[in-house]
């Protein structure tokens, strides 16, 4: 299916989701591809549930760029996983995100935002450096999924994001109970972390573990309304007040 040019970007979701809401990941990611060739990226967090959207993509193309935040707060397990992933995966496009220096300096210099506003350190360490990267393509893969709860319960497999890229979803439609069948068929080695009580893991300060039965992302912001790190959040739904007055 050929896009005219002069289509919106909102009707190039529309007609995209409309095609792919039904199909299987790999199929979903074969599309994404075959359409925007280099100007895709995988955007993970290589956490817990992060080993099949990447195992998929490498079927399609080990070179896809892969865009990792490594925000100067995550575990050590996830910065081991994921240099031991991709070797595994034979994915060659992964790329280090960082936040600036200028930006740490001048609103995090002491390393402790994330005791005074969870919402303006994430925005510094995640939001700010991947809408940097985004800029280099026309559209970008996510690893959500519906099960996950919250507003990703709506989620939809394509979507516009919010600047201006396609979103695909290849996940979302699935449970579970598939992530961990194609976990187990395909000897995807987990998260180091799963085992010890973290179905969802983030940054090192803003993560607990949880008891098991409990919703996998209660752990993450535990205690606190946040429920999303921002990138995934359309920036004009975000205030002053809940990052922290720095958008």
């Amino acid at each position: 299916m050929a896009f005219d040019r002069v289509e919106s970007e909102q009707s190039v979701a529309d007609r995209l989701n409309e095609e792919l809401r039904d199909a299987a990941p790999l199929e979903i990611l074969r599309r994404a591809h075959e359409i925007y060739g280099d100007r895709l990226a995988l955007v993970s967090s290589f956490g817990a549930e992060s080993a099949v959207l990447l195992h998929l993509a490498a079927q399609v193309d080990p070179g896809i760029a892969v865009l990792f935040l490594d925000t100067g707060m995550l575990f050590g397990q996830t910065l081991d996983y994921r240099k031991t992933l991709a070797a595994k995966l034979g994915l060659t496009g992964v790329r280090d995100l960082r936040p600036t220096f200028a930006d740490l300096a001048t609103q995090d210099p002491k390393s402790d935002l994330w005791r005074t506003s969870v919402d303006a350190c994430c925005n510094i360490r995640k939001v700010i450096p991947l809408d940097n990267a985004l800029k280099d393509y026309d559209a970008w893969i996510t690893g959500r999924k519906r099960f996950q709860g919250g507003d990703r319960l709506r989620l939809r497999v394509v979507e516009e994001g919010d600047n201006g890229q396609i979103k695909f979803n290849p996940l979302a439609n699935w449970s579970r109970e598939q992530i961990e069948a194609y976990t187990a068929q395909n000897d995807i080695p987990p998260h180091p972390l799963v085992a010890q009580g973290f179905p969802s893991i983030g940054c090192w300060p803003c993560t607990k573990p949880v008891e098991k039965g409990a919703d996998p992302r209660s752990g993450r912001w535990a205690g606190q309304e946040k429920t999303e790190c921002g990138i995934h959040v359309a920036r004009s739904s975000i205030t002053p007040s809940n990052v922290g007055g720095d958008i």
